[in-house]
């Protein structure tokens, strides 16, 4: 057991040792803490301790204290986050994180990222996970944007923003960057975009599914999430659109008021093709050209995986 403490350590060089006894119980070892934390010390492993700013509680009425999370997919938070490649380029991520359930909803990493970007995740993530109640989110240029506060309020999703300068009041979204930052930026050198993407995806599947959360008691947020009964109807994903409706203009679409029950879809709410459904898995569904749907065909975007 002492040996594969020491391989759950080197794969792990920022778990303490809870954590540790939490993955040697999940693979099915009978084994007490208190003897995990026996052997740690005799071992002499130990994570380095660092020392944290202690600051005032927030006054804002959206912070986590005042506005909290009561069910998954009740409130979502959303944050960004900064690096650089081994060349010394930009990295931006966003992250979104259900507050109830601890689960990473997207990590999403590239060079920019811009108000409509995160519509159009938002527009994904609306249609395979459901709609939330609220999303908090600081002040920052993306989030307080225009086109993202029409989005929010057409799709009927409640924006807490929280006082300027007060990033305690989005303390889960940045205990989650803290951890991103510590067991990923800073363990990981990214060669270029595609390769941070790919540990993104590899980190955000092993966040969800294999790692303990201490909030949780030390289960995975994926695992947590799955002992959940069914949330309340206000938190009930969107109804489904029909596909016969994807060959016509949005415009058209809100003006009748069809699709989805009269009520538009993500797609909808955001502009362009789709109506708010999914063409195929993955597609941005922005510039296509449905078969019999008016103006000129276009290709899809790069970063689409659909590979039109």
């Amino acid at each position: 057991m002492v040996q594969r403490m020491h391989e759950l350590v080197r794969a792990h060089p920022r778990f303490g040792y809870r954590r540790v006894w939490a993955l040697l119980r999940m693979e099915g070892r009978c084994v007490n803490r208190k003897r995990v934390h026996r052997l740690w010390k005799r071992e002499h492993l130990k994570v380095p301790t660092k020392q944290h700013k202690k600051r005032h509680l927030g006054t804002s009425e959206n912070s986590i204290v005042r506005r909290r999370a009561g069910h998954k997919d009740h409130v979502w938070c959303w944050d960004f986050i900064h690096d650089s490649d081994e060349r010394g380029r930009t990295l931006k991520w966003l992250s979104i994180v259900d507050e109830f359930t601890r689960e990473c909803l997207v990590l999403e990493v590239a060079r920019s990222i811009t108000s409509l970007d995160v519509i159009d995740l938002l527009a994904d993530l609306f249609i395979i996970r459901g709609v939330p109640g609220h999303i908090r989110s600081d002040n920052g240029p993306e989030f307080i944007a225009g086109a993202i506060k029409s989005y929010l309020e057409r799709a009927d999703v409640g924006a807490l923003y929280i006082a300027p300068a007060s990033p305690w009041e989005n303390g889960i979204a940045e205990s989650f960057h803290g951890r991103v930052r510590d067991e990923l930026l800073n363990v990981e050198l990214f060669l270029d975009l595609l390769d941070a993407k790919c540990h993104a995806s590899r980190w955000q599947n092993d966040y969800n599914h294999r790692r303990p959360h201490s909030s949780l008691g030390y289960v995975p947020p994926a695992l947590f999430a799955s002992t959940l009964g069914r949330p309340p109807v206000g938190a009930a994903p969107l109804p489904p659109a029909d596909p016969a409706l994807t060959c016509y203009p949005v415009q058209t679409l809100i003006a009748t008021g069809t699709g989805n029950g009269g009520r538009p879809g993500p797609r909808a709410v955001l502009g362009g093709w789709g109506a708010g459904i999914r063409g195929h898995e993955g597609c941005c569904l922005r510039t296509h050209r449905y078969p019999g749907g008016p103006g000129p065909a276009r290709r899809c975007r790069p970063s689409c995986r659909c590979g039109r």
